[in-house]
């Protein structure tokens, strides 16, 4: 009798389980199809000039090709995107999921959806970012990122752009809060995967992201 519980009980987890399984590989893949549009959109947007020129010198890149108003709690913003950090020789990892959020996201455009890239340009922001939780500007420090020709640098740990509807938006990200999302890695990645495998040890990895590697590496090399 216990075996047929448990039997039972096994069944109607892997009955439930799968399905959600499924539904969140599919919304994980198009996360990441829709990040590669949106680093291919700033590759070719004349605005970003000091991101091609630089994003060679950052340790990571985290794109949310959909930051949305009132996404993350009432009155606030938020949204999905993907963090792909530079390895030996270059090489850019398979993408990480994080979401990112926050009743004070401020937009200073008047978009309600925007493309945002955060370049990671210290040490101090991978390593937070690897953490399970943090706050920008506490944990952090995040600066607009220059936008145009003879722009000067800015200082952070992290360096935010952003884009709405085709054009640039700046927008304050001081007190948004970035945390991992695990149940769409481990779907993307059909196992229980930690950020730290995919960005650090780089030995997790998919091909179906190897546009979105190869579109970042464009990136690169459109700034060189």
């Amino acid at each position: 009798m216990k075996n047929k519980i448990a039997a039972l009980l096994l069944f109607t987890i892997t009955f439930v389980s799968l399905p959600c399984l499924a539904d969140d590989a599919l919304k994980a893949r198009e996360v990441v199809e829709k990040a590669n549009l949106s680093v291919k959109n700033f590759t070719a947007d004349p605005n970003m000039s000091y991101l091609r020129e630089n994003i060679g010198d950052a340790q990571g890149l985290f794109v949310i090709p959909a930051m949305v108003k009132g996404a993350f709690i009432i009155g606030g913003s938020g949204g999905t995107g993907v963090l792909l950090a530079k390895g030996d020789q270059d090489q850019w990892s398979s993408p990480a999921f994080y979401t990112m959020g926050s009743g004070s996201i401020g937009f200073q455009w008047g978009g309600e959806v925007s493309e945002i890239i955060l370049m990671v340009m210290t040490q101090n922001g991978m390593d937070h970012l690897l953490s399970s939780s943090f706050k920008l500007g506490a944990d952090a420090s995040v600066a607009a990122g220059p936008v145009g020709a003879g722009t000067k640098a800015q200082t952070a740990d992290i360096l935010a752009y952003s884009r709405s509807k085709g054009v640039f938006a700046g927008v304050s990200l001081e007190g948004a809060v970035v945390k991992v999302r695990p149940k769409y890695n481990s779907a993307y990645y059909l196992k229980e995967v930690r950020p730290v495998d995919i960005l650090v040890a780089q030995n997790i990895s998919s091909p179906h992201a190897d546009e979105l590697r190869n579109s970042v590496a464009a990136l690169v090399a459109a700034g060189n």
